[in-house]
Order: structure tokens, then C-alpha cells, then sequence
């Protein structure tokens, strides 16, 4: 008959206790990747069917005016985006949809080496990442452009359209920087 010492069981409730904080941890990813690309995705589709291309700036023939959601700082205003975020590298959907298919793998080898291990603000960031890149990867594939439809501004002075998917990358990157610059004060150590 074997006995274990009290450092075996030590052991055994400390894997214990890291495999589920780590199973949480791919929860929490999991769980927010699927919930920012569904929002997107619904958003998007609804969007789509809804309203009419709009022009932003000045009147273009055949295109309609924003709709006000927020008076004139928050309006629909759809369009299409065949470049990157934020428009830029224009025509290009196509070549972006394959890119995002690395990098949404990327993402989860850095969430399975990294995400594991640190805070739960980590694997949400990370989450957040995923599901923005799937959600406009999937525009790009599918359609050959990202619909856009969040216009944002005061006046003349407008940001650029964006979607769900923008947006949560875009916090996303916000969440990596607070989480490298910040670190284990994060987690509370």
C-alpha cells in the first residue's frame, strides 16, 4: 500500500485548482469571441436589410443621409468597406479575409499559452480580439467587403464608420495595453 505525503496532495489540488482557472479562463474567451461575433454578425445582417447606403459627408446622388440615432453624434450611416479598419489598404477584403484566418489562429495559441496563465482581463481581452477578427473575417470571405454603419461625430467633425466587430477590437487593443503595461497588478498580485 502506497501512502502520499501532504506535498503530493499539495500538488494535486494545485493542478486542480489551475486546470480550472484555466478552464474558466477558456470559457471566458470562448463565451465572449461567440457572443461579440454573433452581435456583430445580427447587427450587421439587420443593419444590411434595413437601411440604404448613406453618405456621411456631402449629399452623393444615390445615396441616402445617416439616420440619427443620438441626434447628429450617433447616426446609421451604411456602408461598405472592401479595405482594412478603418478603410485603410482599400480593395483588398479578399487578401484581409485570408490574413484574418492567421490571425485569428494566432490569437488562440496566444490565449492557449498565454490567456491560461494570467488574468481572467487577459482571456477577455483576447476574447474580444477573436470575435471582432471573426466577425469581419467572415464579412470579407462571404461578401468581399465589411458592412460599417456606426457613424460617430459632432458636425463636420466625424470618426470613421465602424461596426460591433471594429469596436471590440478596437477596446481590445485598449485591454492588451492596460494588460502589458499593468501587468500582475491587475490580477491583484
Amino acid at each position: 500500500m502506497t501512502t502520499t505525503s501532504a506535498e503530493e496532495h499539495a500538488g494535486e489540488a494545485s493542478r486542480s485548482v489551475d486546470g480550472d482557472g484555466a478552464r474558466s479562463r477558456w470559457a471566458l474567451f470562448g463565451s465572449t469571441a461567440a457572443l461579440v461575433a454573433i452581435t456583430d454578425q445580427s447587427s450587421k445582417a439587420w443593419v444590411d436589410a434595413t437601411f440604404a447606403l448613406a453618405a456621411t459627408g456631402t449629399v452623393v446622388p444615390g445615396y441616402a443621409r445617416p439616420t440619427p440615432i443620438v441626434g447628429d453624434l450617433v447616426r446609421i450611416a451604411k456602408s461598405y468597406n472592401d479595405g482594412g479598419i478603418f478603410g485603410l489598404v482599400g480593395d483588398s477584403a479578399p487578401i484581409l479575409g485570408l490574413i484574418s484566418i492567421v490571425v485569428v489562429g494566432f490569437i488562440i495559441v496566444f490565449q492557449a499559452r498565454q490567456g491560461t496563465q494570467g488574468g481572467p482581463l487577459l482571456s477577455l481581452t483576447l476574447g474580444l480580439l477573436l470575435g471582432g477578427a471573426i466577425g469581419n473575417m467572415a464579412d470579407r470571405l462571404r461578401l468581399g467587403y465589411v458592412v460599417d454603419f456606426v457613424d460617430m461625430g459632432i458636425g463636420d467633425f466625424r470618426w470613421y464608420t465602424f461596426n460591433v466587430a471594429d469596436a471590440a477590437i478596437s477596446t481590445a487593443v485598449v485591454g492588451l495595453l492596460a494588460v502589458s503595461l499593468l501587468g500582475d497588478r491587475l490580477r491583484g498580485r
